[in-house]
């Protein structure tokens, strides 16, 4: 016989504590810790799914690759908060720019697929792996890392100038680019981005070259062209309609493929004669290995902020409008802006 002391085993779950007295007779021991492994189990599996059907139980971190006052940024604030209102949880905006939004992009398509990292992305995220690949670089994500949630707005890109520009129309700026190449300096969020593919889209078109000035985001390259630094640049409405409405800047045309409600004097390109499209959608991603009942309570949270009166609002005061689309959808959209971006990034080739 083998004796041994008393031993006192204490299990922890998340509803109660309990005490399990192990005897000192070895038989009884082995008996116990049986016992005591079963119990475990038993106490481990509903404490999951509690867990889980707790979801979420703290405040979830939304990462927008872009610093503030840009589209993604604007966009994703009244959305966030109406989606943290059906979720009776807070998501907490982060902005982490840098290299075109890669980098944000590539923190949530690394992190813990839990539910509390995801992306409110533009159209870049699905340029960035390309453009990895045409300039050799090692990729910062694979866009198969991120799984499509919902898409909340998609404007065509406006071009702007200041409003005391010598450019009063698409016509006489056009011809200036092609009379001074590359003279006019344009600003972008980043090589590759969604304000620096549209110019490259154009000067593809029209056989023109201009020089590109990237910043961290569309907020700093607006206040550089409000500032004087560079003369003209690509964007979403959300982010240059009140420097329009106010009289700082002027709109010489867009990327749409008809008239934008906020701008509906503004002509498109391709009414213009340069047949060309492109739309900076911004969309909610998270990794792609979260569980589905977490993708499910996000899609819903989404489906819920789209319909949300003060959310739409909020994006009709900064000149864009919703247009929602749920994960299937927007999946399916994602894939054919995806496959249309890789055509363009390999016909635009490297970039300096």
């Amino acid at each position: 016989m083998i004796w041994l002391k008393e031993y006192r085993y204490t299990i922890y779950s998340h509803h109660y504590i309990k005490t399990v007295v192990l005897e000192n007779d070895l038989s009884k021991l082995k008996q116990s810790l049986n016992i005591l492994g079963a119990l475990a189990l038993w106490l481990g599996a509903p404490s999951l799914g509690v867990a889980q059907d707790a979801y979420p139980n703290r405040p979830i971190s939304v990462v927008v690759p872009f610093p503030p006052g840009g589209v993604a940024d604007i966009v994703a604030r009244p959305v966030a908060r109406a989606m943290g209102q059906f979720l009776n949880q807070t998501l907490v905006i982060e902005n982490k720019a840098g290299a075109g939004g890669g980098i944000g992009m590539a923190q949530v398509a690394r992190a813990e697929p839990n539910g509390y990292h995801v992306l409110f992305a533009l159209s870049s995220v699905v340029v960035i792996p390309e453009a990895d690949k045409v300039l050799n670089r090692a990729p910062m994500y694979q866009l198969s890392q991120l799984k499509p949630i919902a898409r909340f707005a998609a404007d065509p890109t406006v071009l702007v100038v200041k409003a005391e520009s010598p450019w009063k129309t698409y016509a006489e700026f056009i011809a200036y680019v092609k009379a001074n190449p590359a003279k006019v300096s344009f600003g972008s969020s980043g090589n590759y981005g969604s304000m620096h593919i549209p110019i490259e889209q154009l000067t593809v078109a029209t056989n023109t070259k201009m020089l590109h000035v990237p910043y961290t985001g569309a907020g700093p390259a607006v206040a550089a062209l409000l500032g004087g630094q560079i003369e003209v640049l690509s964007t979403g409405p959300a982010s240059v309609v009140q420097q329009i409405q106010a009289g700082k800047l002027r709109a010489l045309a867009h990327w749409g493929p008809g008239t934008l409600a906020a701008l509906p004097e503004v002509p498109s390109l391709t009414a213009l004669g340069v047949p060309i499209v492109y739309a900076q959608w911004a969309g909610l991603f998270v990794p792609a290995e979260v569980p589905e009942p977490i993708v499910q309570k996000l899609r819903e949270a989404a489906h819920f902020a789209a319909n949300d009166a003060a959310t739409q609002k909020a994006l009709i005061a900064a000149g864009t409008v919703m247009q929602y689309q749920d994960a299937k959808e927007f999946s399916a959209y994602v894939q054919v802006d995806a496959e249309a971006m890789k055509a363009l990034v390999q016909k635009i080739g490297k970039l300096e």
